[in-house]
């Protein structure tokens, strides 16, 4: 066991060495485009911290991305890349929305968001073991099927928000608001961001799901199938059930940015409202190598970012909210250059041989 924490926490320093070998990179694009890196580090500070404003709304930029990282790097425990965190959020958004509309009677907060909670996550579930069973039935790409049933999700939702729970009052698409008792009460430290208890929630779900992973029965058949799945099959563990299961889950936990943004912030669904989330989420989790308790200084990383974005338009003169994107990409290659290192390292150990 000493020896597993090893490995990882020798990982996770290999992955952060990777991030500000990228992020540096990324500073020194900036001065040769005429900006000073220092100036850029300063604006990206006061942007994510500066108020208590300001590091509510970077939280509650790193929320979506926590879930949609989860999201990815638990069927990639299982062998699986899934590439349909946006639209398993997408539909866990809309069922929140219907859950407000469903339970407009209830009266106890903490039942009325545990309904939105259970919909949610059930409604992203689903979606998520769609793909997972064709994997498992029928041998079908996941990477294929996840991508295609996210168009799909953006077209069903659109149509159920145009169609069966429209506002008529805007003119906007979007559905009719929840009832208050749905609201999550955000922190009066954050003096207006739409954020409060649900990091710790998250966090808790983060130290859970680790925790599964490393004591279960499914945590080991996951990750005994994504590590050998002939000789997994050969003990007795069934591929097709760890596929189903692992996507489930994912696509559940993906659906819960939905709570994140329809409960805690806009109050009701709204066609476009994630801000490439599930996509965001694969780079969180390729940046924490899959790592579960990575995932969260890897989404805080990236929400810093998406945060500073719309500061570097306004702040500075030669660099736009485009850089955070290069930054990003940098930094996932940054962390991706381990690969390289180890292979010069075998090269040079054969020749030594």
């Amino acid at each position: 066991m000493k020896s597993v924490m090893n490995a990882s926490l020798k990982s996770f320093l290999k992955s952060a060495a990777g991030a500000l070998l990228g992020f540096f990179i990324g500073l020194i694009i900036c001065k040769l485009a005429g900006e000073s890196p220092i100036k850029v580090l300063k604006v990206l500070y006061q942007s994510s911290f500066g108020t208590g404003y300001d590091f509510g709304m970077t939280l509650f930029y790193t929320a979506p991305l926590i879930l949609t990282g989860l999201a990815v790097a638990i069927p990639f425990k299982a062998g699986l890349f899934n590439i349909g965190a946006e639209g398993q959020l997408t539909i866990g958004a809309l069922a929140a929305a219907w859950a407000g509309v469903l339970g407009a009677h209830l009266q106890s907060p903490a039942i009325a968001i545990g309904f939105a909670f259970i919909l949610s996550f059930l409604a992203g579930g689903v979606w998520g073991a769609i793909p997972g069973y064709l994997k498992a039935k029928r041998g079908s790409h996941e990477v294929i099927t996840t991508i295609m049933l996210n168009f799909i999700a953006a077209g069903a939702t659109a149509y159920f928000t145009l169609y069966s729970i429209k506002d008529p009052d805007s003119s906007q698409a979007e559905t009719i608001p929840i009832p208050p008792v749905f609201h999550l009460k955000p922190f009066q430290i954050f003096n207006g961001a739409p954020m409060g208890e649900l990091i710790l929630v998250l966090i808790g779900i983060v130290l859970l799901l680790h925790f599964i992973l490393w004591n279960s029965v499914w945590g080991y058949e996951l990750k005994a199938i994504g590590e050998n799945e002939r000789a997994a099959e050969t003990y007795g563990i069934s591929k097709q059930k760890v596929w189903l299961s692992s996507m489930f889950v994912a696509g559940g936990i993906a659906g819960l940015v939905g709570v994140v943004e329809v409960l805690g912030n806009a109050h009701r669904f709204k066609i476009g409202f994630s801000a490439d989330y599930g996509f965001v989420g694969i780079a969180v989790a390729l940046v924490a190598r899959g790592n579960i308790l990575g995932i969260l200084p890897s989404a805080f990383l990236f929400g810093i970012l998406q945060k500073g974005a719309g500061s570097l338009d306004l702040e500075t003169d030669k660099v736009t909210r485009d850089l955070s994107y290069i930054i990003q990409g940098l930094i996932i290659l940054g962390v991706a250059s381990e690969g390289i290192w180890d292979s010069l390292k075998l090269i040079r150990r054969k020749k030594n041989a």
